[in-house]
């Protein structure tokens, strides 16, 4: 079995999440109790979510949108305001998981990168083709932690231990240089798992929970993108390549962001749980 099709079994227990040191939504550090589940080792790729459209014909949310399109990041050409998102993200249509970057782009060659541009209800469409789920907030934080306790990271306390990095995280001065060539996913099982067997828990893409965000939580945070003004917002976990130190650090395990449930954007993706 490959990286993409494993299953992770998180067994049943009582779990520290959350943090007192970063962004007050992610406060306080707290423990829950969760019980035994299995968690996909990896965000769902482009080549498992396009066999469930041939599956299923289904259609996405951006791509039966009026218009259809969504989010994509673009980079400036030098530094701007970064509480100012607009700087970086445009609405861009046709912009759907088939054409990531807009019409002409593709996901060929792209097969196990993981699939973005896709709603919450496309991720519980998919999941409940494969028979199985979307996980909660804890589930999902108690299996990306890996088995450690209160440490800032899923390997440990320090971002590069030793220089090496981790995790598909910005790399250079957000949003005008990027330090690794040009931004974006990379393949799953780019980076080492966690402790667990888990991969991709910290950046490459944030990954929906089925679990609620109440809006009044929230930091300022220029990840976010969709309608901030909305009553219900959805918590995802992780991070995503575009996360900075400078402006979102929140490539860590207790960090969370929350979107309405439509909002759908080049950084966003998902994996199941059972």
């Amino acid at each position: 079995m490959g990286v993409v099709d494993a299953m992770i079994a998180i067994p049943a227990g009582r779990y520290r999440v959350g943090s007192d040191d970063h962004y007050p939504e992610e406060r306080p550090a707290r423990f829950v109790d969760v019980a035994a589940f299995r968690i996909d080792a990896a965000p769902v790729t482009n080549r498992a979510f396009a066999a469930f459209v041939e599956a299923t014909r289904y259609v996405t949310v951006a791509e039966r949108a009026d218009p259809a399109g969504s989010a994509v990041f673009a980079m400036t050409a030098g530094p701007v305001d970064l509480h100012d998102p607009s700087h970086w993200w445009r609405f861009v249509g046709g912009a759907t998981w088939r054409e990531p970057a807009g019409p002409g782009s593709s996901v060929d060659g792209r097969e196990d990168h993981p699939v973005v541009h896709v709603a919450l209800d496309d991720a519980a469409a998919f999941a409940e083709w494969r028979g199985a789920r979307l996980p909660t907030e804890a589930e999902w934080e108690a299996a990306a932690r890996g088995g450690l306790v209160d440490a800032t990271y899923a390997w440990g306390t320090e971002l590069m231990p030793e220089g090496r990095l981790l995790a598909n995280v910005w790399t250079g001065a957000f949003p005008w240089y990027f330090a690794r060539g040009t931004p974006g996913t990379t393949p799953v099982g780019t980076f080492p798992a966690n402790g667990l067997g888990l991969f991709d828990v910290i950046g490459n893409v944030w990954e929906w929970t089925t679990s609620s965000f109440d809006p009044a939580e929230e930091g300022a945070c220029a990840c976010a993108v969709g309608t901030k003004t909305a009553s219900r917002r959805v918590a995802l976990k992780g991070g995503s390549f575009l996360c900075a130190a400078e402006y979102c650090a929140r490539y860590r395990p207790a960090a969370r962001l929350g979107l309405t449930p439509d909002s759908t954007a080049m950084h966003v993706g998902f994996r199941c749980a059972q």
